[in-house]
């Protein structure tokens, strides 16, 4: 541990020797700085040696005997205190809690990509700026707090790893405390904001971000994109954070209409009142009465159904009749393809319609 950490606890010095070299330099003994303090000889050799610490009342004693002020020794004081924290803190760093860390190393490498953990290369302190980050003690709590969260359903068809969620929420949390808006939920807001939503979907992704997250502001949600990760099979998050919502989507594929139908499923999940707890885990493939309707909202949304059925039915598909339909709905051509690919099962059809986002830009 010490080669992983470079403490020693030889390195770390006891304000004590701090006074026995004032001693030193003043000639003065041990039994006469007792005299001096009105503390006794025994008091005195306990805190020289290293046996008991200087208390504020000590600490104005010194500044009468010794001349240094007390914030002096209060100071030397609370920097030996730290150290020895901190060294016991690294020194109880179990080889589990490594083994949780090297687990998470993509995470922690985005979270110092985002700032929210410091860059080091340093396993002890990758883990106890994870510790910070979760706000356990210890990294095993997390498994215990898995119990405790709030419509967390695990994908029926992708494993989850309840570290991995655990930590990616909290840094999507993270995120979230960075934007500030003035603006409450505002459901009816929300709903009257829709078909400025779908215009987004013209722009190029940047510009498309910007607006949303502008949107969004005004109905009282702050809109964020995050990368996603194996093991957190998520496609939204949605958290109440006093009388504002989160709404985190993740960077599934690069593909438009699946971020766009998507986009359209959480804000399904938001006007059918399905966040009546303080938070809820979109997870990919998940299946209930819940995910049908927020589908059925998104699918309703962006393209009127029976509108849909007809041209369909019409037996036309061509790359113009697509453009064509796309712009009576007012979505982009690349959603009528989606939805044509997915219900045909041929992810080839039309294939040049289709747009890829570059989300590294």
């Amino acid at each position: 541990m010490e080669k992983m950490n470079g403490l020693s606890l030889d390195l770390i010095i006891h304000p004590g020797e701090t006074i026995k070299e004032v001693l030193e330099e003043k000639e003065m003994s041990q039994e006469e700085l007792a005299i001096r303090t009105g503390f006794s000889p025994k008091h005195v050799s306990e805190v020289v040696n290293g046996k008991k610490g200087i208390s504020p009342s000590f600490a104005k004693s010194l500044e009468y005997a010794l001349g240094l002020p007390t914030s002096f020794w209060i100071n030397l004081q609370g920097k030996y205190d730290k150290e020895i924290l901190e060294y016991e803190e690294q020194e109880n760093i179990n080889k589990e809690e490594i083994n949780i860390t090297k687990k998470l190393k993509d995470l922690i490498k985005y979270a110092k990509k985002l700032n929210i953990i410091s860059k080091s290369e340093n396993i002890v302190s990758e883990v106890i700026d994870l510790r910070k980050l979760c706000n356990v003690k210890n990294l095993e709590y997390i498994s215990n707090l898995e119990a405790n969260q709030v419509a967390y359903r695990k994908s029926k068809t992708i494993d989850t790893d309840f570290y991995v969620l655990y930590v990616w929420i909290r840094i999507c949390e993270i995120m979230a405390d960075r934007t500030k808006i003035d603006d409450e939920y505002n459901e009816n807001k929300l709903r009257s904001n829709i078909s400025n939503i779908k215009n987004c979907m013209f722009l190029n992704v940047n510009d498309a971000m910007k607006n949303l997250k502008s949107i969004f502001a005004s109905c009282g949600i702050i809109f964020q994109v995050a990368k996603n990760f194996q093991g957190a099979p998520v496609q939204g998050f949605i958290k109440k954070n006093d009388d504002r919502i989160i709404l985190t989507m993740t960077i599934r594929q690069s593909y438009a209409d699946v971020f766009w139908f998507t986009l359209f499923h959480e804000i399904g999940h938001l006007l059918n009142g399905d966040i009546d707890n303080k938070q809820y885990i979109d997870f990919e493939n998940s299946e209930s009465d819940m995910e049908d309707k927020a589908d059925e909202f998104s699918k309703e949304t962006l393209i009127d159904e029976k509108d849909y059925e007809y041209f369909i039915n019409k037996n036309e598909l061509t790359e113009t009749s697509i453009i064509k339909f796309a712009k009576e709905q007012n979505v982009a051509p690349f959603i009528v393809v989606g939805r044509i690919q997915k219900e045909r099962n041929d992810y080839k059809m039309f294939n040049k319609l289709k747009v890829r986002y570059k989300w590294e830009s």
